[in-house]
């Protein structure tokens, strides 16, 4: 139950669970440290449409946060560190353009459906014809 209140949205917790977790979190010290490092990396790794000024402003912040992980007595908040850093081109990037590939997944269903109706196709290009038509 605990476990469950620290890796919640504080948002979303109710009145009785954010007492006990806070009780717990005065009863440990270390674990807040953490909690709440966890915390504001969530909430910068979360913001998203962001404009090119903005996420000049972002980086330092990022890094920041990151070297302090790659310095954590901990093994795994060093390599979770190591992780972050090495993807932070691609943390940038998301900041700036958020992107879904649901054009894509929805072409993949679409060719799956023309290929479970037409198991019996024998030519190919009665199969590149029929997702042409059905996906341009």
């Amino acid at each position: 139950m605990l476990l469950a209140a620290l890796r919640t949205n504080p948002n979303k917790l109710t009145v009785k669970r954010l007492n006990k977790r806070e009780r717990y979190l005065q009863q440990q010290p270390v674990i807040a440290a953490i909690y709440y490092f966890k915390q504001r990396l969530h909430r910068l790794l979360m913001r998203k449409h962001r404009t090119a000024k903005q996420c000049t402003r972002l980086i330092p912040l990022f890094l920041k946060l990151v070297a302090s992980l790659k310095e954590s007595p901990f093994e795994s908040l060093k390599t979770l560190g190591k992780t972050l850093y090495q993807w932070r081109e691609e943390v940038a990037r998301m900041w700036r353009f958020t992107k879904n590939n649901c054009i894509t997944e929805g072409f993949h269903r679409k060719m799956k459906l023309i290929q479970r109706r037409a198991y019996s196709f024998r030519n190919f290009d009665n199969y590149r014809t029929r997702v042409r038509v059905l996906c341009c």
